[in-house]
């Protein structure tokens, strides 16, 4: 299978170090593309959860990959989330092709892009410490007990569901919370003079624009690889916004060898 080329990759929130992280599918899909630079949007190495001590192999097999990348000359740029916010002690700093970075600013074909992870924003939400910690926790319990469920349903041969996703959807707080977060990056975004701005964190993946005094501005969300698996792709001056069921589905990607493929497929869009 050729690679597919693209001018700029941005994948966020990963989770590496956590058992709801995609790794096999994330390296399957890196592997597939051929990139002109990668950004890391925060949330990569879940250090929140680091001392329980669980990296498997596949998990390695993703920094591997994105250093083979940095090794080769592409530029990979790591932008702090919280999650791994403890790595802003040491912003900016470049280590060969890798530069470490709170935020990042790029001009691309004549647009001013801001790329932040978007946990700036908690607070002018009005999530707090205690509250974006009952969030986390409550988030990572219905993914722990998705995966027993999803077992379950598997061995009856029914399809995957999606706690979180229902969750989410069902609780009219919930999409309001994402409403108001997208329109506060979109804000922060036009007041700074830029064009587009790409965030993480909510784990919604998006592409949309907001109307600002008569302004315009995109805003993107590269998504997740726990729920949604999905990434942003620049090419010839145009962002699109890819999943991993879909690619698997178009043939751009090959499927892991082992036994959960991922089959979030429609639940997960």
């Amino acid at each position: 299978m050729g690679k597919r080329r693209v001018d700029i990759v941005v994948i966020s929130d990963l989770h590496l170090g956590t058992a709801a992280c995609h790794a096999a599918e994330l390296n399957a899909y890196l592997k597939s593309l051929d990139p002109g630079m990668i950004v890391l949007n925060g949330d990569i190495i879940d250090l929140w959860d680091f001392r329980k001590g669980y990296w498997p192999e596949a998990h390695t097999k993703v920094v591997r990959r994105l250093l083979k990348f940095a090794v080769a000359g592409v530029p990979v740029h790591y932008v702090t989330g919280n999650h791994d916010g403890a790595l802003r002690r040491f912003t900016p700093l470049g280590l060969g092709a890798i530069s470490l970075v709170d935020r990042l600013e790029l001009t691309l074909d004549g647009q001013r892009h801001w790329f932040l992870h978007g946990d700036a924003f908690d607070l002018a939400l009005g999530t707090g410490r205690l509250a974006s910690w009952i969030g986390t926790w409550s988030y990572d319990a219905l993914l722990t007990l998705g995966v027993g469920i999803n077992a379950l349903r598997r061995r009856l041969g029914l399809d995957r569901v999606s706690l979180v996703s229902a969750v989410r959807e069902g609780l009219p707080a919930a999409q309001r919370h994402v409403a108001r977060f997208e329109e506060c990056c979109a804000r922060a975004a036009a007041a700074r003079g830029c064009d587009v701005v790409i965030a993480g964190h909510i784990h919604v993946p998006a592409q949309r624009r907001f109307e600002f005094e008569g302004r315009s501005i995109a805003y993107l969300n590269s998504g997740d690889w726990v729920e949604h698996l999905s990434a942003l792709e620049y090419r010839a001056g145009q962002w699109q916004l890819v999943r991993w069921h879909e690619l698997l589905a178009a043939g751009q990607v090959t499927a892991p060898l082992h036994e959960e493929t991922v089959a979030v497929a429609a639940s997960a869009a």
